[in-house]
């Protein structure tokens, strides 16, 4: 697949329906400079409203209108972008994706279901719906469309002036590192970060090809998928350039420093990828320029509830 072309593709078809999130520099989170892109200010607080828009306005949309499972921040996505484009959105949750997620998904005026279990249970809830209804799948990670809507984030990383040598980024199913494997080909090092209870892609590249894995800690809301995507596997054997693993309390200490150096409020995924370099997990080479992305900012509890 030509990924350049996709994602360009994606990032026209998405102008004037996502946000510019911004960037900042910070010397106060590591002993060295690091680069933040804020994406958890994206619409419903994730990146995946990127996606979201994508793959509605790539597609015809049957009347039936689309469906989706999700650990919280794709179901408010897709909610939010088929609700700004006119259409029916049937969101299929767990519910360990927790009262703030779901709550951000009512608001969006979406029909909700809140599943029992994880998020491999909404998902199948969510195809029983698809086939009964003939409503639009739009999968969380593991699409084209997807992928290439994730992409943007990294092309308008780019464009704002990204000068890292490495990028750490939170994985779940991995579209997000996904999109972003495919825009930079290379260019960069990308450096896979997940919990060491939710590690769909490292134990898929252990196995050499993807695995179950059981999930758990204080990101499986967000990062918890079960198996790593096909897309994201493929292109992690070519192009990644390392995993690495952290703990909950590595987790929850960089939630901490982000809220307490720069007053920026983040969910526990949003804090998985600089958790890697905060708690040595990941230790760049001397000089070594890095970039991390902040990927969600949907907290639970809320910290100011309707």
């Amino acid at each position: 697949m030509d990924w350049k072309h996709a994602v360009n593709d994606a990032a026209a078809r998405l102008d004037g329906h996502i946000r510019r999130t911004p960037v900042i520099q910070s010397s106060d989170l590591w002993q060295a400079p690091v680069a933040l892109k804020l994406e958890q200010m994206q619409h419903t607080g994730s990146f995946k409203a990127r996606g979201a828009f994508n793959t509605l306005l790539s597609r015809e949309v049957p009347a039936a209108g689309v469906v989706a499972a999700s650990g919280g921040n794709h179901g408010a996505a897709v909610a939010h972008a088929a609700t700004a484009l006119g259409h029916r959105a049937q969101i299929f949750v767990p519910e360990m994706a927790g009262p703030a997620k779901i709550a951000l998904i009512r608001r969006t005026g979406a029909t909700l279901t809140v599943v029992p279990g994880e998020y491999a249970n909404a998902l199948d809830a969510a195809r029983e719906y698809e086939a009964e209804t003939g409503a639009m799948q739009i999968h969380a990670y593991d699409a084209p469309a997807t992928v290439a809507g994730q992409g943007t984030l990294t092309r308008e990383w780019e464009e704002q002036g990204l000068e890292a040598d490495t990028l750490l980024i939170a994985v779940g199913g991995g579209g997000l590192i996904a999109g972003a494997l495919a825009w930079l080909q290379g260019r960069r090092r990308v450096v896979a970060v997940e919990p060491e209870t939710s590690r769909a892609l490292d134990a898929a590249l252990e196995a050499g090809k993807p695995v179950d894995v059981e999930v758990s800690g204080v990101a499986a809301n967000a990062l918890g998928a079960r198996r790593i995507g096909d897309i994201c596997f493929g292109l992690a054997q070519s192009r990644l350039a390392a995993t690495t693993l952290v703990g909950d309390a590595a987790i929850t200490e960089a939630q901490r420093a982000l809220w307490q150096t720069h007053r920026l409020l983040v969910e526990p995924a949003g804090a998985t990828a600089l958790a890697a370099l905060r708690s040595g997990a990941y230790v760049p080479e001397p000089g070594e320029r890095v970039a991390v992305l902040l990927c969600g900012g949907n907290v639970a509890p809320d910290p100011l509830p309707d």
